[in-house]
């Protein structure tokens, strides 16, 4: 069955009014993750191309563009980055970016883009588990100060700390937490998934619940630090110079 994201036209519309053209764009957030709720918005992430004018110029292109909007009903919220940028980002290993080059939710794409998807795996490293680590802490600490805390929450944090143990033991990136849990087999997860697709945006959880989660993420947060230690995963990114290659070559094309 075709997922209700991928012919929306209030999508394809918002990706032809951006003011460059794109390499890609992707769905992130909720969707991607496996929890959205009927009324989750649409998280979309991608890479654009500045002219050159707009790079070498005095006059400098927006590196980043945001834009919020309502398209006949449906929450859109779309982030792009200049390819040198994105690039860029990739190279501080940064999950975020590579969630988003590596998205199966795709809305838009280019032959740059597959490439891009080739490179950018020689950017993956054991220290990528930094970025997981940080994230599920800083959920966790504002799950901590709920009252009531919600499920939403809980599902990010058990959402990045098992993303970033799968990508330390396999160097694969997947975001999506009921995959995920096919091959963690966590009971737990299958639960709070379906609390969160019954529509409950604000479900909660007990304070007892919140005391047994508590110690199953002090447990991830030590399985993931482990996987990091015993990853085989290169310590630094490999591929700069094919990135530059491939910023330059698409600038150059872009422009012609």
């Amino acid at each position: 069955m075709t997922a209700s994201w991928a012919n929306a036209p209030q999508l394809r519309s918002i990706i032809s009014e951006q003011p460059y053209p794109l390499m890609f764009a992707t769905i992130s957030g909720a969707h991607l993750y496996g929890f959205p709720s009927p009324d989750s918005d649409y998280d979309l992430r991608g890479v654009h191309i500045l002219p050159l004018p707009e790079v070498v110029g005095l006059t400098i292109g927006r590196e980043t563009i945001e834009v919020s909007k309502v398209e006949e009903g449906l929450e859109i919220d779309l982030v792009t980055h200049d390819l040198k940028k994105f690039c860029g980002l990739l190279l501080k290993r940064n999950g975020y970016v590579l969630e988003q080059l590596y998205s199966p939710l795709v809305v838009s794409t280019t032959p740059e883009h597959e490439e891009l998807k080739a490179i950018a795996a020689g950017c993956i490293t054991k220290y990528h588990s930094y970025h997981y680590l940080g994230f599920a802490q800083t959920q966790w600490g504002l799950l901590a100060k709920e009252n009531p805390p919600r499920v939403k929450p809980l599902l990010y944090v058990y959402r990045v700390l098992l993303t970033g143990i799968h990508l330390m033991q396999t160097g694969v990136v997947e975001a999506n937490l009921v995959k995920l849990n096919e091959k963690f087999q966590l009971p737990y997860i299958s639960d709070l998934v379906a609390r969160k697709l019954a529509g409950a945006e604000r479900s909660v959880l007990a304070t007892a619940d919140l005391t047994w989660h508590d110690r199953e993420y002090t447990r991830l947060c030590q399985e993931l630090e482990t996987a990091s230690q015993q990853s085989h995963l290169q310590e630094e990114p490999s591929v700069k110079a094919a990135l530059h290659e491939l910023v330059v070559r698409v600038r150059l094309v872009s422009n012609k």
